[in-house]
């Protein structure tokens, strides 16, 4: 064995000592008769102690003086003779290459030229197996080449310390190693291949399709000109078809770049696709046209799992973009995500419409019948991909799933999605008068909506100045209002809050008891009520004295009015 560090593998040999293995070794290339069939027979007990582990240079040197011993008796015709040196001479060369195929095969030459066999033994094999038989004269002479090959190679190696098998006692680490690199080489250029040839595929398709919408008139281009496959782009379609059953992964991959599914805007203008065909950030969709070119293909790759694993990819990509969720090739991700849950959307009246409208409705679908997708796994991806267009996807998801969450919790849900997400939702799904008020802004706007229909469409500046006015003043009386019997009442002043700190007013004096009441009761943390109030209009109105109501405030001890006093002085 090969010598690993300073130490040497022990494994067990059939032989009894080196001394019976040097005999061995002299008899076989000692040209005697007796002396041979005195080896051969040493070499067979050998074979039957240790069948599984033998040697195979020792195997091979066997068989090929065996013949050499059986033509020298006379004892076989030349036929005979041919076959059973063909017979060695093709285990020979199959048996010593073997160790040196990996998983893919290589060509026997070259196994044979990495380990000097002559190649014309290789061919002679060849001639053997697959063509007519060699003469007589040929099959001595390789089978002299061979046994002195391993003469060389195996048994003169021998000589200077224990038996080593050089080449098919290998250390089976260095083996797998040499085969996991030549794996990995194999792989990537089948991967680089694949890729190469999906992407000629698409750019195939595309030309077929800019080729059709060039030569249409502009009527066909109105009326759904790709609506249905071409005849002569029918075997291309079965090419990409064919290509998705064998790597439907690497085609999405492909199919997700720049210039395929996610459009360039040299192809948007191309195809006359304006902006206002698509929809807002916020509830994405694919532009008519540029759904229409890519649509008879992923009609023809609509099966479930495909479906599956693009909207797997789809929210993947998602993902990856959440650095630049308002970018164009965000939108377009996002959009194609709509496109394929809006096919599978299974809305109630969609029981009675007629089969016009069914039509009329499917006609731009990439597939009609429903899917049942695997909606926890979809809800999950879209939430670990958060965008702009998150909530709209949400929405979408949970309206479609067979099994949905209680509607208070979807509609919880897709509002922190709207909050997560800075968007806002829209008055279709939950109206304004029914969402929680969180900031002052969302008060302002709830305000100025509840007087939206009193607003003139058009008017003047001089109307505009008025119309401002007239709504802060509605503002002050809606305030002063709510704080009817407070001991707060709203600041008139124009007040610029940003010099003082927070928990200060203007007036206040530095001493803390001007923050008692006149009334108060004691009372323990633990015994305080919670009360859950909108703070909305907290933040734009300012302490005052004013007759003061019967209070249920905790009393301050004079540490915690101290503190409180330090926590002042250092804003």
């Amino acid at each position: 064995m090969k010598k690993k560090g300073s130490e040497k593998k022990r494994h067990v040999v059939p032989w009894l000592n080196k001394a019976e293995w040097d005999q061995v070794r002299d008899y076989l290339y000692s040209m005697d008769y007796s002396l041979q069939r005195f080896a051969l027979d040493r070499i067979s007990a050998w074979r039957a102690r240790c069948a599984n582990s033998f040697p195979v240079a020792v195997n091979c040197t066997a068989d090929l003086v065996r013949c050499q011993v059986r033509d020298r008796s006379g004892q076989l015709t030349g036929d005979d003779l041919i076959l059973m040196y063909g017979t060695a001479l093709v285990r020979f060369v199959n048996l010593i290459t073997e160790r040196q195929q990996g998983r893919t095969a290589r060509p026997l030459r070259r196994l044979a030229g990495n380990l000097n066999i002559p190649e014309w033994v290789v061919d002679l094999r060849h001639e053997i197996t697959h063509r007519k038989l060699p003469s007589l004269k040929w099959c001595r002479k390789g089978c002299k080449v061979v046994l002195e090959w391993l003469q060389q190679e195996f048994w003169s190696r021998q000589l200077g310390g224990a038996p080593d098998d050089h080449w098919d006692l290998q250390s089976d680490g260095e083996d797998e190693d040499v085969k996991r690199q030549e794996d990995e080489v194999v792989a990537r250029q089948k991967e680089v291949d694949a890729y190469r040839k999906a992407r000629e595929l698409l750019i195939s398709y595309e030309k077929d399709q800019y080729q059709a919408f060039d030569d249409g008139s502009p009527e066909d281009k109105e009326k759904s000109l790709w609506q249905a496959p071409l005849a002569d782009m029918s075997w291309l379609l079965g090419e990409i078809k064919q290509f998705a059953l064998e790597s439907s992964e690497l085609l999405i991959d492909v199919l997700l770049e720049d210039g395929f599914l996610v459009p360039t805007m040299e192809q948007l203008e191309t195809l006359g696709c304006a902006t206002s065909d698509s929809a807002s950030p916020t509830e994405p969709r694919v532009p008519q046209t540029f759904l229409r070119f890519w649509l008879p293909l992923l009609k023809m790759l609509n099966s479930p799992s495909f479906i599956h694993l693009f909207l797997e990819k789809l929210f993947v990509e998602q993902k990856l973009l959440s650095k630049e969720p308002d970018g164009h090739r965000c939108f377009y991700i996002s959009a194609w995500i709509s496109e394929v849950l809006l096919c599978n959307n299974n809305k109630f009246e969609y029981h009675f419409e007629t089969k016009l409208q069914k039509k009329a409705r499917t006609k731009d679908r990439i597939f009609i019948n429903r899917i049942q997708l695997r909606w926890q796994q979809l809800l999950s991806a879209c939430l670990d991909a958060p965008c702009i267009s998150t909530p709209h996807l949400i929405q979408l998801i949970l309206d479609d799933m067979e099994h949905p969450p209680p509607q208070e919790t979807r509609e919880k849900l897709v509002q922190l999605c709207s909050i997560y997400t800075q968007t806002e939702r829209s008055e279709a799904s939950t109206p304004l008068q029914q969402q929680p008020i969180y900031t002052v802004e969302m008060l302002l706007d709830k305000m100025q909506h509840s007087r939206q229909d009193a607003r003139p469409l058009h008017s003047s500046p001089m109307d505009s100045e008025r119309s401002e006015e007239r709504k802060w003043a509605d503002v002050q009386a809606e305030r002063a209002l709510a704080l009817r019997g407070s001991p707060w009442q709203v600041c008139t002043h124009n007040v610029s809050w940003k010099n003082y700190a927070i928990g200060k007013v203007p007036g206040q004096s530095d001493d803390p008891s001007c923050l008692m009441v006149d009334n108060y009761s004691i009372m323990t943390v633990l015994d305080q009520p919670v009360e859950l109030e909108s703070s909305a209009t907290r933040s734009s109105i300012s302490g005052a004295s004013a007759p003061a109501r019967p209070a249920e405030g905790l009393r301050w001890s004079n540490s915690d009015l101290n503190r409180l006093k330090c926590g002042l002085k250092l804003f």
